[in-house]
């Protein structure tokens, strides 16, 4: 059991891996890594935006990358139609995230509007947005990304 500690600074914007490869007093190694997103201005950096299935016929579950690991998330998508009406406004709160969102841990939807109806299949446009808890001192937004419904 141990600690190494290095400093990286001066690191450009964007995504980068950290792997380390350690040694035991019988000589066994092991090895492990890390991914992190640097952003720049200190705001919210998403990746990796996305939902899966996509297309999807009764349930798709949000995904995505970001720079906040260790903080608690407020996590709000909001699901439109082509034209740009707003039908879904889905919110999540994500304790201590780790710095990526994924299927275990994702925002499910299951395909209806505010008022519980199935939306008619087709195509629909959705913009994630991150903030974090407790005041929102520090928040993000995504490109608008497409989602289809085959139902």
């Amino acid at each position: 059991k141990g600690q190494a500690r290095y400093p990286l600074g001066n690191l450009p914007s964007g995504h980068h891996r950290v792997k380390v490869r350690a040694w035991d007093v019988a000589n066994n190694s092991a090895e492990g890594f890390t991914e992190f997103i640097i952003a720049e201005n200190g705001k919210v950096a998403l990746q990796h935006v996305l939902n899966y299935p996509n297309p999807f016929t009764d349930r798709t579950c949000f995904q995505f990358d970001h720079n906040l690991a260790g903080q608690d998330l407020e996590v709000i998508i909001q699901i439109y139609t082509i034209s740009g009406t707003l039908v879904k406004t889905l919110e999540a709160l994500m304790p201590e995230s780790d710095g990526a969102v994924r299927l275990d841990d994702c925002v499910e939807w299951d395909g209806k509007d505010e008022y519980g109806d199935q939306l008619a299949r087709g195509v629909y446009l959705y913009q994630l947005r991150v903030r974090t808890a407790n005041g929102g001192a520090i928040s993000g937004e995504s490109d608008f990304s497409k989602l289809v419904i085959l139902k």
